[in-house]
């Protein structure tokens, strides 16, 4: 199958998938459409009507998700077809890079489809996840990076952090990227290398693109920009649809009427960026860009505070470059085919149990979503194991 049929097919099913999504919407009591995207489309009207997105409760993201959603406020599903749009981009983008690769024929078909054909990516896009479009944005700034177009690679870094904090992440990685050392080691010995043209233009532009960007919300909206698009992630409490570790102690703690001040969760933020933004890249990205991406972003998302469906389509995208010479598919496939199966089965554990909780009325937090969240814990720290364990012993040329 060519590219072209592989984007023709992957845009059929995400159609079906919509046309579907609005027969359920009419004759179903459980909606397919996502709840933030009622968030969203009410947020535009605000905005088509002068006022401001954050008028809408629950509406925790940068104004320019608004702006890009106001022709819902004509046709209701323009938004959709939106975020099904930057899906396939995200896909062709992913072609692109595994052709850099010098991934070609059915192999590339295969590791394409595990995006552009897989059903979870296509439900998040077509019930209305924005997440799409901070991907296409992510895979941009990944795909300038490996061709060098430094300045291209930093505005939509700057972009993409603006739009959702997490990509900051992948500034590290780039800046050691763009070191002119095959070893990170190299740095130590002769630290001046950090001063490097190309790493002064990239953190240049990105800041200056984040800080635009945001001066600009910050002036039409003021302060209510800064917190409920940034300040609020750092003390979220959602307990609900929320696959973390920290869910039950999140429950609990929403009962209280004040929060204590030795609450742990307030620090989670301090391992989880230490191992994402810090120890991944330094230990990873001379050996292989993408590799060190998935890892570090399902790094972040393994030790958030909160984890939804959405958030695994933030690593997913690096998913099939990370496979194009990935021993779980050769040498180690049974260990492949395990770390899926648990992966798969733990979620469908904690489903099982949340959906019991939502839907049947049963006590379920205590203890077995607890149990639950920590098996999923422990299958994704397991997986985390395996990834760095094949991407050290990888041979990879190409620094992809």
């Amino acid at each position: 199958m060519s590219s072209t049929l592989l984007l023709v097919a992957g845009a059929l099913m995400r159609v079906g998938f919509l046309l579907f999504g609005q027969y359920q919407d009419a004759n179903m009591e459980v909606k397919y459409t996502d709840i933030d995207y009622l968030v969203f489309s009410d947020a535009a009207g605000y905005v088509w009507n002068g006022g401001s997105p954050y008028v809408r409760e629950t509406y925790r993201y940068t104004p320019l998700l608004s702006w890009l959603l106001l022709p819902n406020n004509i046709f209701e599903d323009f938004g959709k077809w939106l975020f099904i749009t930057c899906d396939l981009i995200t896909g062709l983008i992913i072609l692109q890079l595994l052709e850099m690769a010098m991934v070609k024929g059915w192999k590339k078909t295969v590791l394409g489809s595990i995006w552009i054909l897989n059903p979870m990516v296509a439900t998040i896009s077509t019930r209305g996840s924005s997440e799409s479009v901070l991907t296409v944005f992510v895979m941009l700034f990944v795909y300038n990076l490996l061709k060098r177009n430094v300045m291209t690679c930093a505005v939509f870094a700057g972009i993409a952090v603006h739009f959702k904090i997490y990509p900051v992440i992948y500034i590290p990685t780039a800046i050691i990227f763009l070191l002119p050392v095959h070893s990170i080691k190299q740095v130590w010995r002769s630290p001046g290398v950090v001063f490097e043209d190309s790493v002064i233009t990239f953190v240049f532009c990105t800041i200056v693109t984040f800080v635009t960007l945001g001066s600009i919300m910050y002036i039409i909206n003021g302060y209510e920009f800064l917190e409920h698009s940034y300040l609020y992630h750092f003390i979220r409490s959602d307990h609900r649809h929320n696959f973390s570790i920290y869910n039950v102690s999140l429950y609990f703690t929403s009962a209280l009427s004040q929060i204590p001040s030795a609450d742990f969760t307030r620090l989670a933020f301090i391992p989880q960026l230490l191992l994402s933004a810090v120890i991944v890249p330094l230990a990873l990205t001379k050996k292989s860009l993408c590799d060190t991406f998935l890892i570090q972003t399902l790094t972040f998302v393994t030790f958030n505070k909160v984890v939804t469906s959405q958030y695994f389509i933030w690593f997913l995208i690096f998913l099939p470059l990370y496979l194009r010479n990935s021993s779980l598919l050769s040498l180690n496939k049974s260990k492949g085919i395990m770390a899926l199966l648990l992966w798969i089965s733990s979620q469908a554990t904690w489903l099982f149990f949340a959906y019991k909780l939502e839907f049947l009325g049963e006590s379920t937090f205590f203890p077995q979503l607890l149990l639950s969240s920590v098996g999923f814990f422990f299958v994704n720290i397991y997986i985390l194991g395996l990834f760095i364990d094949d991407t050290t012993s990888k041979h990879n040329s190409s620094g992809i």
